[in-house]
């Protein structure tokens, strides 16, 4: 049984309606006056209040049908939140470097969690949410400042997971110094366009750590966009790959929906034969959805 919907509920809502958020705080006053606070967990759950005062026909095309088949409480589906949506400043355009990606597992490169930091993501308290419901077509990914082209990732709309397809990897045997640096790699499928980074360079040491897009390609060879004019010579060694070197930053800009389910029953009265009033409809956004 699918306990998603993968739906968003309808925005014509009335004026009146309201939104909270909860944090899974746990405060213990003592006898003396002070109090401890502790945190379960640090992601934040919404709840929403709509108001409905509409004709009949768009409520039950709207609220009452899903409310169906959700059964009820039962199963969730997407809520745009009125104030919080984008992963930049809440409502404006996503960018590629607006949010932190932590990795889904420490140890499996490559795939990464959409999430929305709420302060600095390197602080373990800092409030966030799991984004597992982007919004599709919204998604932007970016590695040290640059942002990764398409082509380099994937993301799932219905899990907020992004996966980088894989990395390419190839020793470096020489390096030009060159308006666009030409760097020999030996026999490769590397593509004009992609993005790669340099590591472990041994004389142009001023190439480690940069990344670029390959602007041509050859036989064994790959043009990146780098300025080499004025580094040292090349001496020996070095790895370029489409990877995320270790001290790069894998960022994400994104607009979401929140995966929501009815909080209460759905009830609710006729102001006349083709008005039906449903007061306070109760939302609570969930954590686990699928």
């Amino acid at each position: 049984m699918a306990m998603f919907l993968e739906e968003r509920l309808t925005d014509k809502i009335d004026y009146g309606s309201g939104f909270s958020a909860a944090y899974s705080n746990q405060i213990v006053p003592t006898a003396g006056g002070d109090e401890y606070r502790s945190q379960r967990h640090p992601f934040v759950k919404a709840t929403m209040a709509i108001e409905f005062e509409k004709q009949t026909n768009v409520v039950i095309d709207d609220m009452i049908d899903l409310n169906h088949r959700a059964g009820g409480t039962l199963r969730g589906f997407r809520v745009l939140h009125p104030v919080d949506y984008s992963s930049n400043n809440y409502r404006d355009v996503p960018t590629a470097f607006d949010q932190a990606l932590p990795l889904v597992n420490p140890t499996v490169p490559g795939v990464y969690q959409l999430m929305r930091w709420y302060g600095n993501s390197a602080d373990p308290a800092c409030a966030r949410r799991r984004i597992r419901k982007p919004q599709a077509g919204t998604v932007l990914v970016g590695v040290a400042g640059q942002a990764l082209p398409s082509a380099q990732w994937g993301v799932s709309n219905t899990t907020g997971i992004v996966t980088l397809v894989a990395n390419k990897s190839k020793a470096i045997t020489g390096i030009t110094k060159a308006a666009q640096a030409v760097i020999t790699v030996g026999t490769h499928t590397y593509l004009v366009g992609e993005s790669v980074a340099v590591s472990l360079v041994v004389g142009m040491t001023q190439m480690n750590g940069l990344r670029a897009l390959i602007t041509a390609i050859g036989a064994t060879t790959i043009t990146v966009n780098i300025n080499s004019t004025a580094f040292s010579t090349y001496v020996s060694g070095g790895t370029v790959q489409t990877w995320p070197l270790a001290a790069e930053a894998v960022t994400a800009g994104f607009k979401f929906d929140l995966p929501m389910r009815f909080n209460a029953d759905l009830a609710g009265d006729f102001s006349n034969w083709d008005t039906i009033n449903t007061p306070s409809i109760q939302l609570i956004e969930i954590l686990n959805p699928d």
